[in-house]
Formats: structure tokens, C-alpha cells, sequence
């Protein structure tokens, strides 16, 4: 079980400081341990609670009323609040606590129903995507255990599979060709499954990689099939002197190329990229890339 401080519960569920104290003492929301020091620790029990009080909270119900909840009445709430197609924010959440209790039910409710409503493409948009990103944080903070980020990631990913297949093939000889791939010690392919959702379903034909590619093996294979866009996605901790060597070995290669890169740590970038190069802060950013340059 994961431990937080008050300062990681404000980061986690955007609730200030201050508020989760007076909601502990006037209301009993959580009642965390302390240290010998006096100073206030919480639990994966708290953060769910703290998660799911603030999506009720912020959808109009008194922190009096919610406070009387018990925690199975806190659940049912939760899914009858949830509205999707507008509140992106609480369905996000809400598959946080998903994921932090191994979940599935509770996840296969909140993404289905999202889907049904808004289609899978928006779906991906505004829920799947931003919740992949906020992963990526809780992964990179140490606030979430690997058997968590593999439940969720591993429900993900057999959506987007399914999503995927379910397409119809793309065997134009005029559509343009687009390589994905992952950095030889990368494994987290999410974000990649993601835009090759959407690059397939906007008439991109997709040559998938995945996961740890050797730029050798990149390179002989860019060569049998000349793409026009490549791209690639970075989540796992690499320092920025790697990172640059590495994509400036590749946009090197690929210069006649538009190499499209994302992840949470591409989001570091804080030097000058060759003119081929472009940075994606979102799956909304990659489909107007691949309109723009593909």
C-alpha cells in the first residue's frame, strides 16, 4: 500500500491542503496516521475516498451530505453523477480509483458508458489519453505500484487492440505510411497504441513497431517501406543528454521526414529541435499533425 503526504493528496486530487484539513476535522472524510512527529500521513484508502468526494463535491452535492455516505453508497453515486461527454475531469478520476482498487467492473462501467456517448475517437480524446498522462505522473511519483499501473494499462490496451482491429484495413497504394515505435528501453505503449487508433481510422497506413526497438532494426525497416511520418513516445525516466543524442540520431536520419514525438518526458524538451521534429502534448495535437504534415 502506497503512503502520501498532505502536500502529494493536494497534487493527486487537486483538493488544497487546507480543505482536506477542515473536511477531516469537521467531517471526518479521512482520518489519517501520524508520525512521530505529529505529521499527518494517508493511505491508497484515503486518496480513493479524497478522489471520489471531490468528483461528487465538484458536481454540486454538500460535503455534509457526502459525508454521511458510506462507502458503498459513495460507488453507486459516483456512477450516477458521471456524465459523460462534459465531465471528462471526473471520469478521469473516477478510473484513477479504478485502478488504485483493481477494479475492473467499475472501469468497464465509467469507459463504456463514455463510449456509447460520445464515440471511441472522443473517448480517447478527452478521457483515455489525458488518464494515460495522469498515469504517467502517479507512475513517475511512485504514488501508484506496478501490479496497478499493469491492471489498467494491460484493460487499456486490450480496448485499443480491439478498437484497432475492428477498423477496416488500409491497403491504398496512395496512403500515406506512418512507423511507430518505442526507444530500445522503452515498454509503455499506451500512448502509441492510442495514435495508431487514430492514424489508422484517419486513412493512415500504420507500420506498428512497439515496444524497444533498436534504432538498427528502425532504420532497415524505414528503408524497405519509406514512410512519410514517423513516431515515437517517451514515458519511462531517461536523462535529457540520452533523449537528445537519441532523437537527434533519428530526425539525422529521417530528415526528409516529419518525426512526431510525445510522452511525459518529451514534455522536458527545453532545447532546440531540427526542423522535423515536433512535439505532441496530446492525442488532439497528433491528429492535427498527421493532417498537417502526412
Amino acid at each position: 500500500m502506497s503512503t502520501y503526504s498532505i502536500k502529494d493528496l493536494e497534487r493527486l486530487t487537486g483538493i488544497k491542503a487546507h480543505t482536506i484539513r477542515m473536511w477531516e476535522k469537521r467531517y471526518e472524510i479521512v482520518d489519517p496516521a501520524r508520525t512521530d512527529s505529529n505529521i499527518r500521513w494517508y493511505n491508497d484508502e484515503d486518496l480513493k475516498k479524497l478522489l471520489n468526494v471531490s468528483i461528487l463535491n465538484r458536481n454540486g452535492l454538500k460535503i455534509s451530505h457526502i459525508a454521511r455516505l458510506t462507502n458503498q453508497q459513495l460507488n453507486q453515486k459516483i456512477l450516477e453523477v458521471i456524465r459523460p461527454g462534459s465531465d471528462y475531469l471526473s471520469q478521469i478520476e473516477s478510473l484513477v480509483v479504478s485502478m488504485i482498487e483493481l477494479n475492473e467492473d467499475r472501469f468497464e462501467k465509467i469507459l463504456n458508458h463514455s463510449i456509447i456517448k460520445i464515440g471511441f475517437e472522443d473517448t480517447l480524446y478527452h478521457v483515455v489519453y489525458p488518464f494515460f498522462e495522469k498515469i504517467g505522473v502517479l507512475w513517475q511519483t511512485g504514488a501508484i505500484n506496478p501490479a496497478q499501473e499493469h491492471f489498467i494499462s494491460n484493460l487499456i490496451r486490450m480496448k485499443l487492440c480491439v478498437a484497432i482491429d475492428s477498423l477496416p484495413m488500409v491497403s491504398s497504394d496512395t496512403a500515406k505510411r506512418i512507423v511507430m515505435f518505442l526507444p530500445e528501453w522503452e515498454l509503455h505503449e499506451i500512448g502509441l497504441l492510442t495514435y495508431y487508433y487514430i492514424a489508422k481510422k484517419h486513412g493512415f497506413k500504420v507500420i506498428y513497431l512497439g515496444q524497444n526497438v533498436p534504432l538498427t532494426d528502425l532504420f532497415s525497416v524505414a528503408q524497405t517501406i519509406e514512410p512519410n511520418l514517423l513516431a515515437t513516445y517517451f514515458v519511462s525516466a531517461v536523462t535529457k543528454p540520452e533523449m537528445k543524442v537519441y532523437i537527434d540520431e533519428i530526425t539525422s536520419h529521417f530528415s526528409k521526414q516529419h518525426v512526431l514525438i510525445s510522452g511525459i518526458q518529451a514534455a522536458g524538451i527545453d532545447w532546440k529541435l531540427a526542423d522535423n521534429a515536433h512535439l505532441m502534448s496530446c492525442a488532439t495535437d497528433f491528429k492535427k499533425a498527421i493532417g498537417l504534415f502526412g
